[in-house]
């Protein structure tokens, strides 16, 4: 397995991992176009945000991308870990943990000192993946304003 930054030759692969992420969400449904756009706009402006992808050869069986903020309290960059995912036939293998290291690197690397991500309040696996990573549950909670 290799770990390394999306280019715009990845986005069909990743759009379709998004699609199977999405399917699985509370708050999003997959949308190709919408995904393809969000994910050019990571790709062709490093300064938003990066994207990192694990191949298994030439095959794309994962992503993880980062999203790049000021925060006012820390008066530093930090990170929003925007989407994670893992194509189904390559998940208990360890690719999960080899991307979100490779993105914790990542965002320290850019001057990062936080990064803060969301997951589904019932999806408990996915919690519980991240506590062993070393993130720990936020006293704030997320609120959402839809600006359609």
């Amino acid at each position: 397995m290799e770990i390394n930054l999306a280019t715009t030759a990845d986005i069909p692969a990743l759009s379709g991992l998004l699609s199977l992420l999405f399917a699985q969400e509370a708050e999003f449904a997959p949308d190709a176009a919408a995904q393809q756009r969000g994910l050019a706009a990571i790709i062709d402006e490093p300064a938003v945000g990066a994207i990192l992808v694990a191949r298994d050869g030439p095959v794309v069986i994962g992503m993880v991308n980062l999203l790049f903020t000021v925060s006012t309290a820390l008066g530093a960059r930090v990170a929003l870990l925007e989407d994670m995912v893992v194509a189904a036939k390559a998940r208990n293998r360890g690719v999960g943990g080899a991307l979100l290291r490779e993105a914790i690197a990542y965002a320290r690397g850019q001057g990062c000192r936080r990064i803060t991500l969301l997951t589904d309040a019932d999806n408990v696996r996915a919690q519980a993946f991240y506590r062993a990573q070393g993130f720990a549950m936020s006293p704030m909670v997320p609120l959402r304003l839809a600006l359609d």
